[in-house]
C-alpha cells in the first residue's frame, strides 16, 4: 500500500543534516589542507576551495533528491543497479577513512596546548572516547546533530573575530584576488604545489569521498520527504526493539499534482538550507581559515613540516594578541578536529553498515535487519584499526590525511557517476533534475576525473 508524500515542515525545523555534512569537512579541508596550502603558497589558490565546495553543493543536492523522493538512501538504489556496489562502498570507505589522520591531528594540537610529549596515546584515548559517545545516545542522529551545531555555532564566530582582528587590508585584498585565481606572481597554480595535496584539498572542500552519500541517510533519519516513513538507528545501549530492526527500502507514493507540489516545496526549502549552511558557512570558514593562516604564518620556513603550521598559527596569534588567546585558538582547532573525526566515524559506519546489510538481505530488499548492531560493529572495527596503526607508530597526521584525501577523490569520481545514473534511471521524470543541473553534474564529474587523472600522470612520470 502506497504512502502519502508528506507536506514540508517549517524552515526553522529543517536545519540539521547540512550542519553534519559541513562539520565532516571542518577538520580535513577547512582546518588542515587549505590553510596548509595558503600558509605555504599564498592565497592565490583560494579559487580551488570555492570551486570545490560549489561542486559539492550540487553533488549533495542530487543525493538529497533521491532520498526525498524514495525515502531511502542512495545505497539501496545503487545496489539495485549494480550488485557489486555494496562491496565497493564498504572497501572504498574503510580504506579512505579508516586512516586516522584527523584524530591524530586533533591529538597533536591538544597535546601541544597541554604540554604532552607523545600525542600517540592521546589519539588512542580520543578514538575510544568517540566510540563511547556514539554508543550511548538514545538515537545516534539526534546526538550527532546536537554536538555538531554547538561546535559550529561557537567555533566559526571565534575564528571570524580572530581573522578580523589580525588580517590587514592587503591580506583581504589577496583573498579576493585568490578567489579569482590571482596569486603573488602566478595565476591559479603556484610553482612547486603538489598535485596530490591540491587534489586532496579539492576533494575535502566540504565533506568529500563517500561521505557525501551519507546526506541521503541523514535525510532519511531526519524524516525529510518520504524519509518521514523511515526508521532511526538507536544507540547501542538502548533496548528499543522497534528501532533496532530497520527496514532499508523506502515507501511508494501516488504520483499526482499534490505529491509533485509537495516535493517541489521540500526541494526549495532543502536547497536554501543547504546553500546557507553547507555552501555559505563552509566557504566562509575555509576562506577565513586560509586568510588567518596566511596572515599569521606565510613565509615561515617550518610550515611544510606536517601540521606544524597550525602550531605556528597559535604561537603567532599569541604573540600578536595574548598567549592565552593563541592557546584557546589551538584548543578550539583540536575540538573541531575531534568533532570531525566523530562525524566521520558515524557517517562511514552508516555507509558500511547499510551496504553490508544490503548484501546480507540479498534479493529480499524489503526485509528487515538489525542495522544498529552492524553499525556499531563497524564503529569499533575502525577504532581498533586506528589503535593498531598508532601502536605501530603510523600516526603522522598530514601524511595520513593527504593519503586518505587522494583515495577519497577517486571514490568521488565513482559515486558522482553512480548518482547521476541512478537518478536518471529510477526517479520519475517529474522529480528529476532539470537539464542545466544535469549539465553541471556532468561537468563536475569530468572536473574530478581530470584532477585524478592529472595526479596519476604526475606520479607516473
Amino acid at each position: 500500500m502506497s504512502k502519502q508524500f508528506p507536506a514540508p515542515i517549517k524552515f526553522s525545523k529543517l536545519l540539521g543534516p547540512s550542519f553534519i555534512i559541513l562539520a565532516l569537512g571542518l577538520g580535513s579541508g577547512e582546518v588542515i589542507l587549505w590553510p596548509y596550502l595558503s600558509a605555504n603558497f599564498g592565497l592565490g589558490i583560494a579559487w580551488g576551495a570555492v570551486l570545490g565546495i560549489t561542486c559539492q553543493y550540487f553533488i549533495n543536492m542530487e543525493i538529497e533528491r533521491y532520498a526525498l523522493v524514495k525515502g531511502e538512501s542512495v545505497f539501496v538504489g545503487m545496489n539495485k543497479l549494480w550488485r557489486l556496489a555494496p562491496l565497493w562502498f564498504i572497501a572504498s570507505t574503510f580504506i579512505g577513512f579508516g586512516l586516522p589522520g584527523i584524530i591524530a591531528a586533533s591529538a597533536q594540537v591538544f597535546s601541544f596546548v597541554f604540554g604532552i610529549t607523545d600525542f600517540k596515546w592521546v589519539a588512542i584515548i580520543f578514538l575510544i572516547l568517540i566510540g563511547l559517545i556514539l554508543s550511548i545516545g538514545k538515537t545516534v542522529y539526534a546526538m550527532m546533530e546536537h554536538i555538531t551545531k554547538i561546535i559550529i555555532i561557537l567555533g566559526i564566530p571565534f575564528i571570524l573575530v580572530l581573522t578580523f582582528i589580525i588580517a590587514r587590508g592587503v591580506d583581504w585584498l589577496a583573498l579576493g584576488q585568490g578567489i579569482a585565481g590571482i596569486g603573488d606572481g602566478f595565476l591559479f597554480w603556484p610553482s612547486g604545489m603538489s598535485l596530490a595535496v591540491f587534489l586532496g584539498a579539492f576533494a575535502y572542500a566540504g565533506a568529500g569521498g563517500n561521505l557525501n552519500l551519507t546526506q541521503s541517510i541523514y535525510i532519511r533519519e531526519k524524516g525529510y520527504g518520504m524519509g518521514y516513513h523511515s526508521q532511526k538507528i538507536a544507540g547501542l545501549f538502548r533496548d528499543i526493539r522497534e528501532h533496532q530492526t530497520v527496514k532499508l527500502t523506502g515507501e511508494d507514493f501516488k504520483i499526482d499534482a499534490t505529491s509533485t507540489a509537495r516535493f517541489r516545496a521540500w526541494w526549495r526549502k532543502v536547497s536554501i538550507e543547504h546553500l546557507i549552511v553547507f555552501w555559505f558557512l563552509g566557504a566562509l570558514a575555509m576562506c577565513l581559515l586560509m586568510l588567518l593562516a596566511y596572515s599569521t604564518t606565510f613565509g615561515n620556513p617550518t610550515n611544510a613540516q606536517g601540521i606544524l603550521f597550525v602550531i605556528n598559527e597559535g604561537l603567532a596569534i599569541g604573540g600578536l594578541l595574548a598567549p592565552w588567546i593563541g592557546m584557546l585558538f589551538l584548543f578550539i582547532v583540536s575540538v573541531m578536529l575531534f568533532q570531525t573525526q566523530l562525524g566521520i566515524m558515524d557517517s562511514t559506519s552508516r555507509i558500511m553498515a547499510e551496504n553490508l546489510a544490503l548484501k546480507k538481505l540479498g534479493g529480499n530488499q524489503n526485509g528487515k535487519i538489525n542495522l544498529s548492531k552492524i553499525y556499531f560493529g563497524f564503529i569499533w572495527a575502525q577504532i581498533a584499526f586506528g589503535v593498531i596503526l598508532f601502536l605501530f607508530n603510523i600516526y603522522e597526521p598530514q601524511f595520513l590525511i593527504i593519503l586518505g584525501a587522494v583515495i577519497n577523490a577517486f571514490s568521488m569520481v565513482v559515486h558522482i557517476a553512480l548518482t547521476n545514473w541512478l537518478n536518471h534511471k529510477v526517479l520519475p521524470k517529474e522529480f528529476q533534475a532539470r537539464l542545466w543541473r544535469k549539465i553541471i553534474m556532468l561537468l563536475i564529474f569530468f572536473t574530478f576525473l581530470f584532477f585524478c587523472g592529472l595526479t596519476v600522470w604526475d606520479k607516473i612520470i
